[in-house]
């Protein structure tokens, strides 16, 4: 019998782990989440109601198509700002770096809810300033100022991922393609760049995210959107099923787009596997 195999078969079998705290605190956080989720697939099975569901499927619907284009619209306008803002952030130009850090200070700072309301509501009081200028028919729409809040808010964010994604890349990366020759535009766009999509992909994706599920607030400022949408069906038919359906939906989104990422970080990164 050769070397390799007696090492093989006088290898200790593995000892296993012990079950510390930690473990254990895991095992039972599985359990309770077994349990309530057998608990509510029980609950939506004994007070299936077919014809409440029925006459709501369509406004959810509709509903869902107003949350994923406010999130869609947002984010791109947000992509769109926080180029500027995240170049402002990283200049040496302190008057410029002072504006973009109160900007993202401000956005980042409070809360999303405040920002709305605070744009949806306080416009009003400068209605007769926003009417000489023409932009009162703008700030008066619900949709319109849902938009804005979220496009400012969401730049404030993804201009911090932009600038921390793109100075994770070394210095050695500039140096060398400054000794290639190549302008600083150059180098951005074929060196610096595609190393920085793949530290920003999973902050991007969280922050989409993050960006659907805080869209369920617009329904304050009376868009209908997902969440607006179920509190109207709740006001009518006061069963709870409506927000276990409104649950549902945001969970199969959010799966579908962690699914997603998944699937872009494994593509975009095939040459780094081994």
């Amino acid at each position: 019998m050769s070397a390799a195999n007696t090492a093989t078969i006088d290898r200790p079998p593995p000892i296993p782990k012990p079950w510390d705290a930690p473990r254990i605190a895991g095992a039972v956080a599985i359990g309770v989440w077994i349990i309530a989720g057998i608990g509510l697939v029980a609950y939506l099975i004994g007070d299936w109601n077919p014809d409440l569901f029925y006459r709501w499927a369509p406004q959810y619907m509709r509903g869902l198509g107003v949350t994923l284009s406010l999130t869609i619209i947002s984010v791109s306008i947000g992509a769109l700002l926080s180029v500027p803002v995240a170049y402002a952030r990283m200049t040496s130009n302190r008057f410029l770096s002072a504006i973009a850090y109160g900007y993202v200070y401000f956005f980042r700072g409070t809360p999303l809810i405040a920002q709305a309301f605070l744009i949806y509501y306080g416009a009003g009081s400068f209605r007769l300033q926003l009417d000489s200028v023409g932009l009162w028919w703008f700030f008066r729409d619900e949709w319109y100022c849902a938009i804005f809040a979220f496009s400012l808010n969401t730049a404030a964010y993804q201009a911090e991922i932009l600038r921390g994604a793109i100075e994770s890349v070394g210095k050695g990366q500039w140096e060398g393609a400054a000794a290639l020759g190549l302008s600083k535009l150059r180098t951005m766009q074929k060196v610096i760049a595609p190393q920085a999509l793949i530290v920003a992909l999973r902050p991007y994706g969280n922050e989409i995210i993050l960006m659907i599920k805080g869209s369920a607030i617009v329904a304050l400022i009376t868009v209908l959107d997902l969440m607006g949408v179920t509190r109207l069906a709740f006001s009518r038919s006061f069963d709870f099923q409506t927000y276990i359906w409104a649950g549902i939906i945001y969970l199969t989104i959010v799966e579908i787009l962690r699914r997603t990422i998944d699937w872009i970080e494994t593509r975009i990164t095939r040459h780094l596997i081994r």
